[in-house]
């Protein structure tokens, strides 16, 4: 456990150079809010948290079977994860601050995220188009 990062994760990083892409500037775990966000917009009262599927519970290709061996700790430990991240996101958006959650599995198609991005900071609809797959 002590190897796993939580602070510049892979997706995180991706998820920042997206950002950084589109000309926006932010902060970096704010500990002053709830849940310490990954990527803060304080003048837009908006946070992003850029959730590892395994870890967060999340039920895709990308995070796999759950746990096979220390089930009696990984279960309970991933559940309490799973309700840490409503309480945050509820703190915050009680506090005023909008709220979005990239998962990791989502980063398969970094102009979905893109669109997801532009959508959520600009309060409107993508102006990114996604990429077509050819026929």
């Amino acid at each position: 456990m002590r190897s796993i990062k939580s602070k510049d994760t892979k997706p995180e990083l991706l998820v920042r150079r997206l950002l950084h892409a589109m000309g926006f500037r932010y902060r970096l775990h704010a500990r002053d809010l709830p849940g310490s966000p990954d990527i803060v917009f304080r003048k837009k009262r908006a946070v992003i948290f850029v959730h590892g599927c395994y870890w967060h519970g999340h039920a895709c290709k990308v995070a796999g079977k759950p746990a096979q061996s220390n089930v009696s700790y990984w279960g309970p430990k991933i559940e309490r994860t799973r309700a840490r991240d409503i309480r945050t996101r509820a703190a915050l958006e009680a506090d005023g601050w909008r709220v979005c959650v990239i998962r990791e599995c989502e980063l398969s198609d970094p102009n979905l995220v893109r669109c997801r991005l532009d959508s959520f900071l600009y309060d409107g609809p993508c102006a990114v188009a996604p990429a077509r797959k050819a026929a």
